[in-house]
């Protein structure tokens, strides 16, 4: 099966956390990790399925900033301790191997010191990834030039013996200047370095980066699955009501044990022969409010970013920005419309099993 990890400036998760989940429903990652969270202590995030660990950036009062990683539940995994000033969180997490994956986050005007880097370096067990917006600019992965946080990386990289996944695609776009940046980057430790692709999402998802993907194939692991269920509302009665039909010899019989193994394990046929089971599969993330308009919406948003990532002249860039109010105003009206009919719905008998499905 294939394991994927991501890696996005989500350029704050509570805002986008609808973008988040379209992420997730398209990745289906093991782990994602998130820069610039902008989430104040104590503020609650949940994603079905996936647990997380964050650390949040506080000046002057506001959140800003701010790392998080979020892992499905499914794998067996554990945080691992950083002590370190710098915004990264790390966990270990068995993938066919136990593989450390660290999500960091270097602001752009922010000194950062070499051995502050080398100190985070040397609390992550190997094998390592270490996925994030690091706003670093060099040669070795794209950049038309070199800053001082590209020399830094370089640095760790040739002193650590580590290597970059990344393949120049570009992953940030500067919308004031309408130019792309490769500033989001992948490195891992060299023995693990065959084993992943690397590629990068074609959309922002309403962010200035693009969602990073690596991916790698491994026959010997598999996705934990739900135990499955039958599906009753949609069972054959009458073609089970024919199978399930006991014969008299097969309650004959001198030990009780026996009889009740024959007669359970006939119905249990009969059942898999006439109603259908539930796949086993996690469902995918629930979006209520996305409806044939918005998806509509989002194709010509997306027609509308190609064009401009293929010419990017201001008509296109214009007609985008337009594409993109639509889209937003679309999905402002389906999720206020969404809510207020679930609110008009819940009645005084309303059971509350039924209110949070």
């Amino acid at each position: 099966m294939a394991i994927n990890l991501t890696s996005w400036n989500c350029h704050g998760l509570r805002a986008h956390i609808d973008d988040l989940k379209s992420i997730i429903n398209k990745y289906q990652p093991v782990c994602i990790g998130l820069q610039e969270t902008y989430l104040a202590p104590g503020a609650d995030i949940k994603i079905t399925n996936y647990n997380i660990i964050r650390k949040d950036n506080i000046h002057s009062s506001h959140a800003t900033g701010g790392v998080a990683l979020m892992f499905l539940q499914s794998f067996p995994c554990k945080p691992v301790h950083l002590n370190t000033t710098i915004q990264a969180v790390a966990i270990q997490i068995h993938v066919g191997m136990l593989l450390t994956i660290c999500t960091i986050y270097l602001p752009p005007n922010q000194t950062i010191y070499q051995r502050d880097l080398d100190n985070l370096l040397d609390q992550l067990p190997a094998p390592f990834i270490l996925l994030g917006d690091m706003n670093g600019h060099s040669c070795l992965w794209g950049s038309s030039d070199t800053n001082s946080r590209g020399l830094q990386i370089e640095k760790l990289i040739f002193d650590y013996n580590l290597c970059i996944l990344n393949d120049n695609s570009k992953t940030y776009f500067h919308s004031i200047n309408r130019t792309f940046h490769t500033v989001d980057l992948a490195i891992c430790s060299p023995s693990i370095l065959t084993r992943w692709e690397f590629t990068v999402d074609e959309n922002l998802y309403n962010s200035d980066h693009f969602p990073i993907i690596l991916k790698y194939f491994d026959i010997s692991v598999r996705i934990p699955r739900r135990p499955q269920r039958f599906i009753f509302d949609k069972a054959n009665w009458q073609l089970f009501t024919l199978y399930s039909e006991l014969n008299p010899v097969m309650v004959q019989m001198d030990d009780i044990d026996s009889a009740t193994e024959t007669v359970t394990k006939h119905i249990l046929e009969a059942a898999e022969r006439s109603i259908p089971k539930t796949s086993g599969k996690f469902p995918k993330q629930w979006r209520p409010w996305w409806d044939e308009k918005y998806a509509e919406a989002c194709k010509k948003l997306n027609k509308a970013w190609n064009y401009f990532r293929r010419y990017p002249t201001t008509d296109y860039y214009v007609a985008f920005k337009e594409a993109k109010a639509v889209a937003r105003r679309i999905k402002r009206q389906n999720k206020r419309n969404t809510f207020q009919n679930y609110v008009s719905s819940i009645q005084n008998n309303t059971k509350s099993k039924v209110m949070w499905e």
